[in-house]
């Protein structure tokens, strides 16, 4: 594993200051640690690229996995109050004509008081690829970017290259995190989510009303906006009956911008003590 130094991508204010904070308990000594990629003599986080085979559609199944250090997390794609969202470059690959993936389930965790979202041990991220031309080699190489914490945080980098087997068999740690997704609101039971906008001190605030069963003890959702020109502030969830309620604000990712919301592209992540909940846009309301 290599770390280098990255810009943070823009995150709200309060995240990214949190991010800093947590960054800055970092020692002198252990800076110049974080910056070879290694704490002590022990790498913290190692990457692999796992193989699945060929699916019945044609596509090839893989998938990342990322093994952490004892204590050590990493962050989902949308990280919390405090963290560094992971991000990928695909350069080097080749014969791929499209590309998605799986996140499993995320865990909150609480930071020196900050809410964070992601994983600890071990990360499998099960991702699906379509041919560019079927039939010929797939090869996945490139690199992420993340951050890993635990007493400090690490701003790191890990490169990836392997080209895939179409004759691999089922690998029991893609079926397992394609298991842990979370429900799509058809299998939670969700039967309708609306979203109601309006002005806000920064941006537009959102008020997602979703009807569903709980999904078990305290349920905290995440909006995301769906739209790489806007990000969005806390999250705050209250349960009223059969209800569940999301506010949060969305901003501009350039400052003086319009926050322009697609309601169809706005993703809400209910995270309950027995299950997750993906649901995907919401209607007028």
């Amino acid at each position: 594993m290599t770390t280098a130094p990255f810009p943070f991508p823009r995150l709200r204010p309060f995240a990214l200051l949190g991010a800093l904070c947590a960054l800055a308990l970092t020692s002198t000594a252990s800076q110049a640690q974080a910056q070879s990629g290694l704490l002590g003599n022990d790498e913290v986080v190692h990457i692999e690229v796992l193989d699945g085979g060929m699916t019945a559609r044609g596509t090839y199944m893989g998938a990342l996995r990322l093994t952490l250090k004892d204590g050590w997390k990493t962050y989902w794609r949308s990280p919390g109050d405090a963290g560094i969202p992971p991000s990928f470059t695909w350069r080097g690959s080749r014969n791929i004509g499209g590309m998605s993936m799986t996140w499993p389930a995320p865990e909150v965790f609480q930071t020196s008081g900050y809410r964070t979202i992601g994983y600890h041990d071990q990360l499998v991220l099960p991702i699906e690829i379509t041919p560019e031309r079927p039939g010929q080699p797939v090869r996945l190489k490139g690199r992420m970017e993340l951050g890993v914490c635990k007493d400090v945080c690490i701003p790191s980098e890990l490169k990836f290259d392997h080209q895939l087997d179409r004759d691999a068999g089922r690998n029991p740690a893609i079926v397992a995190a394609i298991a842990s997704r979370p429900y799509s609101a058809r299998e939670a039971g969700v039967t309708s989510a609306t979203c109601r906008l309006k002005p806000g001190k920064y941006g537009m605030q959102v008020e997602a009303r979703i009807a569903m069963p709980s999904a078990g003890g305290e349920e905290i959702a995440v909006i995301e906006p769906g739209s790489p020109h806007l990000f969005a502030g806390e999250t705050k969830t209250q349960r009223q009956g059969q209800t569940l309620v999301a506010m949060s604000e969305l901003m501009p990712v350039d400052a003086g911008a319009a926050a322009a919301v697609d309601r169809s592209q706005l993703r809400i992540t209910v995270l309950g003590q027995r299950h997750a909940v993906d649901i995907t846009g919401c209607t007028a309301g």
